[in-house]
């Protein structure tokens, strides 16, 4: 027995009247999320990235500068995908402004 019911945009739980959107499947797995630098390049844990642009610390009047290599980074949900340290510094970066090491 099926305990999902198909309409033309959504799908539906006959059990407990759950709805969500039809482009996803009802058993399908989440999509594992691809984080990709400034040049493209997918970025993984453990990875070493460097900034293409100088970042001014927001709360403080510090500036790290471009070109500034990371120890290795860590993935995170969030809009700032890249937790790492820099200068000593523990920091979330946004991905567009790295590249890959």
């Amino acid at each position: 027995m099926n305990d999902v019911l198909e309409h033309p945009e959504r799908w539906e739980c006959a059990t407990c009247g759950h709805e969500w959107a039809r482009e996803t499947a009802p058993d399908a797995p989440d999509a594992a999320r691809i984080v990709k630098d400034a040049h493209g390049n997918a970025l993984a844990d453990g990875d070493c990235v460097t900034l293409i642009k100088d970042l001014k610390l927001k709360g403080s009047s510090q500036v790290i500068k471009g070109g500034t290599k990371s120890k290795p980074i860590k993935l995170v949900d969030g809009d700032h995908e890249i937790s790492c340290k820099m200068d000593g510094i523990a920091i979330g970066l946004k991905a567009c402004f790295v590249k890959k090491a």
